[in-house]
């Protein structure tokens, strides 16, 4: 993936369609992790890959090309989020879960409702995208303490629910 950031880099538009298309369904579920609508992930989506088009020369570290871009991601979701937070009143702000083809993976947003907001996006990348929680504590700007806390006590309320059920 490094040669084809460093062609996108150099200005290689075909590289960076590939890289995007290498990493089109992480975008999609962080992106479910945040709305429920098609069209706000659509959105969502489509910012993230202009903004990464267009900044993609910044990226100091190729290695980190799936962190840079899915923190965009969250960027773009979080402020989108807020946009319509603020324009429409409070019970009609959407939902973040996600609508997902896969049983697993409706299954898996399906427990994602339950945790606290604080908790859901560190679980969707911890065990959706198999980041790490160092790369989630850069990601989000927190500790990897705190990163690792949080899985804890979403696990630990994940358990007692499914003790319930």
């Amino acid at each position: 993936m490094s040669i084809l950031v460093k062609k996108a880099q150099q200005g290689d538009a075909e590289a960076f369609i590939e890289l995007i298309e290498q990493n089109r369904m992480t975008l999609q579920r962080v992106a479910y992790g945040y709305f429920r609508g098609e069209e706000d992930v659509a959105d969502v989506i489509q910012d993230t890959i202009l903004d990464a088009f267009e900044h993609i020369r910044k990226l100091k570290k190729p290695e980190y090309f799936r962190t840079w871009l899915v923190r965009i991601l969250m960027n773009n979701c979080n402020r989108l989020y807020n946009q319509n937070r603020k324009s429409c009143g409070l019970e009609e702000v959407p939902e973040t879960a996600g609508d997902s083809s896969g049983t697993a993976d409706v299954e898996f947003h399906e427990l994602l409702r339950s945790l606290p907001e604080d908790s859901r996006v560190i679980f969707l990348l911890y065990y959706g995208e198999r980041f790490t929680t160092r790369e989630i504590g850069q990601m989000l700007n927190m500790k990897e303490s705190t990163v690792k806390s949080r899985l804890l006590r979403g696990k630990q309320k994940l358990r007692l629910e499914m003790q319930v059920v």
